[in-house]
């Protein structure tokens, strides 16, 4: 991926009009009006999960929620580029790639709401659950990566994380492992210019790509509200994993437009001119934007996303004011793959507890 860590790809300008690049053109040549309107959806869909998800927690019904919105499009447009067996692992953000991947809506609140270690069996959809450790994801992708290569498998895998996760030592040491086996693992950083409360400035003085030409890896960078460019840069990417080429890394850029999570307030630190600004390049109304310009969009068809939008959204809420309580020994559940005494004698001790009889206790808490 020679001379692009200084200029970011792009297929789509803000206002909907196409940028005349035929490298990456012709890796998405196939996207034709009924594509485009599956990569719409989905960046539709996308938002809609997510701001049912931001209601929920502000609701008491979630006890945390890290929202993607205005990063849609580095999130659905990385996901369409990737095939049922490559295998992704996630930060704490990626929804929208979670939905892609064909993980029931229903299940995406499960880990926020508190009522199981995760949301959905990973092997089933070829997705990591949320990984709330910074950065630890890279390590775990290089790893599985390298064991496909070992067992002859032809896939990819991709770690997602931001910008802030570059500066963690987990991407370094991934980074360096992956270009010195030749491990099919892309690195793709959603530079959404801040890590909770530190702008991008703050983690890297130089584009971020170069830290990974830093580590031996060829970089791209990409306009990440491009849904076109960001499906073309990881196609790329992915097949050239798949095909024994090595790693890869991808700087998709673009921005948060929410707070951090929902326990956030990104008043505090940024301006309302910066996110004015961000706003006029959104993913959405981009790609809306671009099938105005070509006669490709109508009223009906926009209809149909926006029922899709609120059938998802409906099924998001349901499953979650619907999630039973676990049982609280479930706690103990899945913490190693094998039994392990220690855990066992835990488990005792806390079921002992549990039959306890209570009132001693709550006369101390009430005195």
């Amino acid at each position: 991926m020679p001379g692009t860590t200084e200029y970011p790809v792009q297929l789509i300008q803000p206002d909907g009009a196409r940028v005349h690049n035929p490298e990456y053109q012709a890796l998405v040549a196939d996207i034709g009006p009924d594509e485009l309107w599956q990569l719409y959806e989905d960046l539709v869909v996308g938002r809609r999960i997510d701001s049912e998800a931001v209601a929920l927690a502000r609701q008491g019904q979630l006890g945390l929620w890290a929202p993607l919105q205005g990063q849609e499009a580095a999130q659905v447009g990385s996901a369409h580029a990737l095939q049922p067996d490559d295998y992704v692992f996630t930060s704490y953000r990626e929804t929208a790639v979670a939905y892609c991947r064909g993980v029931d809506p229903g299940a995406l609140t499960a880990m926020w709401r508190g009522v199981a270690h995760s949301s959905w069996d990973p092997d089933e959809f070829n997705i990591t659950n949320p990984a709330i450790v910074v950065g630890a994801q890279g390590l775990h992708a290089t790893g599985y990566a390298y064991a496909a290569h070992l067992d002859g498998a032809e896939i990819a895998t991709i770690a997602y994380f931001g910008d802030g996760a570059t500066s963690q030592g987990d991407i370094a040491e991934a980074m360096t492992f992956a270009s010195t086996w030749s491990a099919p693992v892309v690195f793709f950083c959603q530079n959404n210019h801040w890590a909770i409360s530190e702008p991008v400035q703050l983690q890297s003085a130089t584009p971020i790509a170069q830290r990974a030409v830093g580590h031996g890896l060829p970089a791209c960078r990409v306009d990440g509200n491009d849904v076109l460019a960001v499906l073309a840069v990881t196609r790329r990417a992915a097949g050239r994993a798949r095909g024994g080429g090595g790693p890869s890394f991808i700087e998709a850029i673009t921005y948060r437009m929410g707070p951090h999570t929902t326990a956030d307030d990104p008043t505090r630190y940024r301006t309302a001119a910066e996110t004015e600004e961000w706003a006029r390049r959104d993913p959405i109304l981009r790609v809306r934007r671009l099938l105005e310009r070509e006669g490709l969009f109508d009223s009906a068809a926009q209809r149909r996303v926006d029922e899709r939008a609120d059938e998802v959204a409906h099924r998001v809420r349901s499953a979650t004011l619907a999630m039973p309580d676990p049982d609280p020994l479930e706690l103990f559940d899945h913490v190693y793959a094998t039994p392990h005494p220690f855990i066992d004698a835990q488990r005792r001790d806390y079921a002992e507890y549990l039959a306890a009889d209570p009132a001693p206790l709550e006369e101390g808490v009430r005195s």
